[in-house]
């Protein structure tokens, strides 16, 4: 019975209810009256204006048609757009047709044919030599010889001159243009934090064209991004792919995010959402009514938002079923609409891309399982550092293909999510049938350089073809765009790079670049390099040996050079019968030392043999936090911050023994120059000197240097307590260094700052380290400098000055004479600058944009230059970033100087001896040259007596 259960009438109402059927005879005659009076009214009268309310409701006939003819949109699931074009449809009237002559092309693709295993393992893919002609906006023909005579007469030529073509990089994690740089805090629109669960924002909402990123990161070949709203929420929004051609310059009609769009027609919407720390840690605040507090609430968090999606997508179709059945104009509402779930429900139905950010099995497991819970697909995880450990969960996601993984190259450790990671995970997920892509995650990384991510991949043994698909291809395929960008291939869109070498090798830059067949660049930088050739892609670089074996003796054959202080050799012969024999932790004999190689297979010592082997001296890393902080995301794993009322020495926190640690040393650094961190990242205190592969302080060996420098930071950071300002931050340390200069107490009587700073001015020439980009404050250091030394000179004629070194230094290629005037040296961090921060806004791209970068300017100059890098994980690609330096110089900068940038410069600006200066076995054996991509570390030796040997 329909009213069981519910509450009686009162006493009251139930007298109501008798006097009513007592009078119900009288009152039947006047109640049908009322009742036919009200359906006459009802049938010809309507208000002034309302013409489209229909004979049975005060419902709009033509919002009603409109809502039914919405159902078959909501219940559409989109397609790839396919098929060949006439046009491009962001071609825009008046660009003319370009012939690109001459090129070695890689289309993307595996020849005619090659069966799909063949071309999983990489065969049928190729360099070929063709011409490319783009009309329109789009590859019209991919062949050689092509006819000019058969081309417009307004055809533009240009002569590729042998030089490799691919298409645009495609970078599908970005937040350029909603996280705007330099970082300012009214240009930052990355995240909606008003609620964990905010589906309904859009990135496009925030995209700023005039964002000068987007045009710094288009010289580095990348011509699409995937623009994501930050991972600061479980939902966080809505993104969009856009092209990197704005306004007119670059071949457009207007400045606005929506011409920026890659595909106008909006075939597929996109999403992005987050697992893990991230929004725990935004929401997750004891004491807050609202948001996760763990995973379990994120997981709730998750569901409890489909489920209002669902609701929402259920009431529609039931709505649409009904308006099918009985006509539009019968239905006695409104189809259902709730903006706050549209997008959602649009994922539920399949019309959305789901893109998640998620590291973890928790994560990546419990994300799986909301995927089967409420039958909606993800097309990859991001970051996704543990995804190489569970392929098979990735397998077990709704839909018909498994999700896709975008990854850093090795940027990890960072934070716990990332703890568990490995540099062979692209390799191990391609084997397994999982597709991995390489982002950027801008402004995180420079995604003007995001092939070299893909590149970094190649070396830890990701097949070639794969690696450069997953800037490529791979990653159009992802974003539903597979038949229009990523490829060199007719109907593609005109999306065209040239490079002066193969995008994978160290250092390669784009010539020129076409977005939609229009050239962005009238005059670009090209750097002089030899005649470009594809790189022969090394299958070994698959079967690394990641596990070390300790040596006292061993023999290296098939070395092709050695390189030690003051010895440059490239040894004759075939390599083959080059050996470097090394006994009881020494290099004995290099040559083809018969008698000693005889002598040593006598006692059974390893022969490792090489193919291309280079003998180097190690690596040194300056300036990060290695062997002081081990998991940047998590304070107690770390020795700590200074403020502007502490300063300590380095060599009292030492963290040894740790991840970051140990991959340094197997990409041959060996030693660490690290010094006490300040607030807000940079470094305030004693610096100390240690080997990266040492176990614990009082190990043989482990600390070399106790005292390497005094550190202090003039960054934007200095503006805190008692320096609010970066003026007061100078101020301060004139303060202190003329204290330095005047004081006569006694060490007794002094603070351990006052005694290094005595150091620094004294006679012990102790090395003073200045943190600082900007220009403006470089100059006020360098006035200070001056200031300082006449003081000293006052005070003792004898004094030798001050010994300073500038470290980060992006705008300091603007001061270039006056350092190398004042005498001081420059260790650049990073060495490839990026304009993340206001301070570091004028920096030096490089080409196509600059002739060179901050290096090129003060090499020239002839200031002392070394290289470091900003962050620990980033100290295993020393021996590249060395690689990219001389492979941009224009031959100005030899492979050995550039080796002496990340070893025995550091040293020589400090002052000091290494090891191998004092006798010492210290060296790395690599297979390959040691600034080319394919190259890997064999063995190191730290000069503590071992040799660890990766063979």
């Amino acid at each position: 019975m329909d009213k069981d259960g519910l509450p009686r009438y009162s006493k009251t109402d139930e007298h109501a209810v008798g006097c009513y059927y007592g009078h119900r005879h009288r009152r039947f005659f006047r109640v049908a009256v009322a009742l036919l009076l009200c359906y006459t009214v009802a049938q010809y009268w309507r208000p002034a204006g309302d013409v489209g309310r229909t004979s049975e409701s005060l419902l709009s006939l033509e919002r009603l048609k409109t809502d039914h003819a919405a159902c078959s949109k909501l219940q559409s699931v989109p397609q790839d757009p396919t098929g060949l074009r006439e046009r491009n449809a962001r071609y825009l009237a008046g660009n003319k047709p370009v012939l690109i002559r001459n090129a070695t092309v890689w289309t993307g693709e595996p020849a005619a044919g090659t069966s799909a295993e063949d071309a999983h393992s990489g065969k049928g893919y190729s360099w070929i030599h063709s011409d490319v002609y783009m009309e329109h906006g789009l590859i019209k023909r991919v062949e050689l010889g092509i006819s000019i005579a058969s081309l417009p007469d307004d055809c533009e030529v240009w002569n590729a001159n042998g030089r490799l073509l691919t298409s645009g990089i495609v970078d599908m994690h970005s937040h350029t243009g909603v996280d705007s740089l330099p970082n300012l805090r009214g240009s930052s629109d990355t995240n909606e934090l008003s609620s964990d669960i905010t589906p309904y924002v859009r990135s496009i909402d925030g995209l700023n064209p005039l964002d000068p990123q987007l045009q710094v990161i288009k010289s580095g070949g990348v011509t699409t991004s995937l623009i994501l709203p930050g991972s600061g929420n479980n939902i966080g929004g809505e993104a969009f792919v856009i092209k990197h051609a704005v306004g007119k310059p670059d071949g457009r009609s207007e400045i606005s995010a929506e011409d920026m769009l890659a595909d106008p027609e909006k075939n597929w919407r996109y999403m992005k959402m987050a697992c893990g720390e991230n929004a725990k840690r935004v929401y997750g605040t004891l004491g807050r009514d609202f948001g996760p507090f763990s995973r379990l609430g994120e997981a709730w968090y998750f569901r409890h938002a489909f489920e209002q999606a669902s609701t929402l997508v259920k009431a529609q179709d039931d709505w649409c079923a009904a308006a099918d059945r009985r006509g539009a104009a019968k239905m006695p509402g409104y189809l259902p609409r709730e903006l706050e779930w549209e997008s959602l429900g649009a994922v539920l139905r399949g019309q959305v891309m789901v893109n998640t950010h998620c590291y973890t099995v928790p994560d990546l497991e419990a994300f799986v399982r909301h995927t089967n819970e409420f039958k909606f697909p993800v097309r990859a995880f991001h970051h996704a550092h543990q995804t190489y450990l569970v392929p098979e969960i990735l397998k077990r996601a709704y839909g018909d293909r498994p999700p896709a993984a975008a990854l850093f190259a090795d940027n990890m450790y960072y934070k716990v999510e990332s703890y568990t990671a490995s540099e062979q995970a692209g390799k191990i997920l391609y084997e397994n049938g999982i597709v991995p892509v390489y982002v950027s995650d801008s402004p995180v990384l420079n995604a003007q350089h995001v092939v070299f991510e893909a590149a970094k991949a190649y070396r830890y043994g990701l097949p070639y073809h794969a690696a450069l698909a997953g800037v490529t291809s791979a990653s159009a395929e992802l974003l539903g765009l597979g038949e229009r960008i990523g490829k060199i291939k007719a109907g593609f869109d005109a999306d065209v790079v040239v490079w002066d070498s193969d995008p994978l090798s160290v250092g390669a830059a784009p010539v020129q670049v076409w977005i939609d067949g229009t050239p962005q660049y009238v005059d670009p930088v090209e750097l002089e390099k030899p005649a470009p050739e594809p790189l022969k892609p090394d299958v070994a670089l698959a079967n690394a040996v990641t596990e070390k074996t300790e040596k006292t003796s061993v023999i290296f054959s098939g070395v092709s050079s050695v390189l030690s202080p003051g010895d440059e050799r490239q040894l004759v012969g075939n390599g083959r019968d080059n050996r470097v024999v090394v006994q009881e932790g020494v290099i004995s004999c290099v040559g083809q030392c018969l008698d000693e190689v005889a002598a040593a297979l006598s006692s059974g010592i390893k022969v490792v043999r090489l193919r291309n082997g280079h003998i180097v001296p190690p690596l040194t890393s300056f300036g990060t936090y290695l062997g002081l902080a081990e998991i940047a995301g998590e304070d107690i794993t770390q020795d700590g911050e200074n403020d502007e009322n502490s300063f300590s020495a380095a060599v009292d926190g030492l963290l040894l023994d740790s991840k970051n640690l140990k991959a340094a040393y197997a990409h041959g650094v060996t030693r660490a120059i690290s010094a006490p961190a300040f607030k807000h990242g940079d470094h305030k205190g004693i610096s100390v000197g240690f080997s990266t592969g040492a176990v614990h302080a009082r190990e043989k060996g482990a600390v070399w240097q106790d005292e390497v420098a005094v550190h202090y930071t003039l960054t934007p950071a200095a503006r805190q307590g008692k320096t609010p300002s970066l003026s007061s931050a100078v101020s301060e340390l004139r303060r202190k260094l003329f204290k330095a200069v005047a004081s006569n107490e006694t060490e007794a009587d002094l603070s351990v700052e006052d005694t290094k700073l005595q150091a620094v001015v004294g006679g012990e020439n102790l090395p003073l380290v200045i943190e600082v980009h900007s220009a403006d404050i470089i100059a006020s250091v360098l006035r200070l400098k001056e200031e300082v030394e006449a003081a000293m000179t006052a005070k003792s004629s004898s004094s030798g000055g001050l010994r300073l070194i500038i470290y980060g230094g992006a705008e300091s290629h603007m001061l270039a004479p006056e350092l190398a005037t004042a005498n001081v040296s420059v260790i650049l961090a990073p060495v490839l600058a990026y304009s993340e921060s206001w301070d570091q806004r004028r920096s030096l791209t490089g080409a196509p944009l600059t002739n060179g970068t901050a290096v090129d300017v003060l090499y020239a100059a002839e200031v002392k230059v070394a290289l470091s890098t900003k962050e620990d994980w980033e100290a295993r690609d020393l021996g590249l970033i060395a690689g990219i330096v001389h492979a941009n110089s224009g031959g100005k900068i030899s492979e050995a100087e550039a080796w002496r940038m990340v070893s025995s410069n550091i040293y020589d600006m400090l002052g000091l001896t290494t090891k191998s200066d004092r006798g010492e076995a210290e060296f790395c054996v690599y297979e390959g040259n040691p600034l080319e991509i394919d190259s890997r570390v064999v063995a190191v030796a730290d000069g503590r007596g071992m040799v660890s040997v990766w063979a």
